[in-house]
């Protein structure tokens, strides 16, 4: 998929208007990527919430393919502003871009966005991709995001896609194994569901006020 800057599409101001938007001192995809908002510390949490809220709802689609066209930063920030305002017309989108895994970092927001969306043709994307990567135990890509939110909508669907995949000395504990290896942490099934739960429901929680 190649890479456009949003200039060549006339969208110029995109990246600059939601992706660069600073919070004391840190760009908006700096803070979606570290999280940084769920720390009870960080006192711009409701200034940041509010501007995202807003954004997602008022965004184009021209203006989010512009961004999903082009690097990390702005894959990543359109990613989660297409799941914080459930956009599932992105569906497809999101997925080729999760499986193709061109650039660093935006995975775990499309992983994000699919988890939000809360359907089953979200999980078997998610499937999709674990099959995929997790027997590349060479390469430490989006696989704890996606089991993370596998997980998530196997618990909300009823389903156990899961399953296989989290059995001992599975796929899973032979990724793991190779991740260590290469000095990256562990990782459990449980730390992976509680942290997308905790994104999920921070949207949630703020959607409904």
């Amino acid at each position: 998929m190649p890479s456009r800057h949003p200039e060549e599409i006339g969208c110029g101001h995109v990246v600059e208007r939601y992706v660069t938007r600073m919070y004391a001192g840190l760009p908006r995809y700096l803070v979606l990527n570290s999280g940084r908002f769920l720390s009870p510390r960080w006192r711009h949490t409701n200034r940041f919430t509010r501007h995202l809220l807003a954004d997602a709802a008022t965004i184009t689609d021209e203006e989010l393919e512009a961004l999903l066209g082009y690097e990390w930063r702005s894959r990543l920030t359109a990613a989660w502003l297409v799941g914080v305002d459930r956009r599932e017309r992105f569906r497809a989108r999101i997925g080729d871009l999760l499986l193709a895994s061109e650039v660093c970092y935006a995975g775990s927001a499309y992983c994000f966005a699919l988890a939000r969306f809360g359907s089953h043709a979200d999980a078997e994307i998610l499937t999709a991709y674990l099959d995929h990567y997790l027997p590349r135990t060479d390469l430490h890509y989006d696989q704890p995001a996606a089991l993370g939110a596998l997980l998530r909508l196997d618990a909300r669907l009823g389903t156990h896609h899961a399953d296989r995949f989290t059995e001992p000395n599975g796929l899973w504990d032979e990724w793991v194994r190779g991740a260590e290896h290469q000095g990256y942490p562990s990782y459990t099934p449980a730390e992976q569901r509680r942290w997308t739960d905790l994104l999920c429901e921070f949207a949630n929680g703020w959607a409904r006020r």
